[in-house]
């Protein structure tokens, strides 16, 4: 049987420890956080956005840069089987505007609940707590890991799932690329997916707490005519912009 270790225990680490055990394979998560998913908790604003409905070239258009890199990630499990994959654990969905996918209940509990089951009833090992700190690479080729008390734990296969550094209070740190790049991987500059726009003006940040629906926005840069930006979607005002 093969062994796979996997670090991070969230979203990704889930599906991959879920998939991995199901091809019958000795599946390890290691997450340093006090619990699995703890990103999810928050995610669509509590309520867990699982994918989108919409068709295969809608999902490309909506990638902002190179979206040939996801192609065969986007054919190799479609968002149609994603759907059928929460459906299939009990978690009932429901699409709404946009074509965004979400649980019925608007709970990601109910998300990270049906993860957690799936991976107890498939036999995952979950180490809560325990932080993966390095990579333990011989011959050029992914040994093992090496944990933050310093023990080291070999294996057949690594998976590096540790999320971006998009929120670090959840744990998303960055950890992850460091190790990537001690495997050989090259990372590219890290910058914002997604982020706020601060504003000059008082009256924004004396809008806070309101929320917009169905909003056009278009930005122009000051004493110019032409667009840098144009979006559709909700608005949501801050202390700062």
């Amino acid at each position: 049987m093969n062994k796979v270790l996997i670090a991070g225990g969230g979203a990704a680490g889930m599906m991959a420890a879920i998939f991995a055990a199901r091809n019958g394979r000795e599946v390890h998560i290691y997450e340093k956080n006090e619990k699995l998913g703890k990103k999810l908790f928050i995610t669509g604003k509590g309520r867990c956005n699982v994918t989108n409905a919409g068709n295969m070239d809608t999902l490309f258009a909506s990638v902002i840069s190179n979206p040939k890199f996801l192609y065969s990630g986007f054919y190799s499990f479609t968002n149609e089987q994603v759907m059928e994959f929460f459906e299939e654990l009990g978690v009932r969905l429901k699409i709404e505007r946009g074509n965004r996918v979400f649980p019925a209940s608007d709970k990601s509990s109910d998300v990270i609940r049906c993860l957690e089951r799936e991976c107890g009833r498939q036999g995952v090992q979950i180490m809560l707590q325990t932080r993966v700190s390095d990579l333990i690479i011989e011959g050029g080729q992914v040994r093992g890991v090496l944990l933050s008390d310093g023990k080291q734990v070999s294996a057949d296969r690594v998976i590096l799932a540790t999320g971006g550094m998009s929120y670090p209070s959840t744990g998303s740190t960055g950890d992850g690329y460091e190790m990537a790049k001690k495997a050989g991987h090259t990372v590219t500059k890290l910058r914002p997916g997604l982020t706020g726009i601060q504003t000059r003006e008082e009256l924004v940040k004396e809008l806070q707490g309101l929320t917009l629906k169905n909003a056009a926005v278009e930005i122009r840069p000051e004493g110019s005519k032409k667009k840098c930006y144009q979006g559709f979607g909700e608005v949501l005002f801050t202390h700062y912009g």
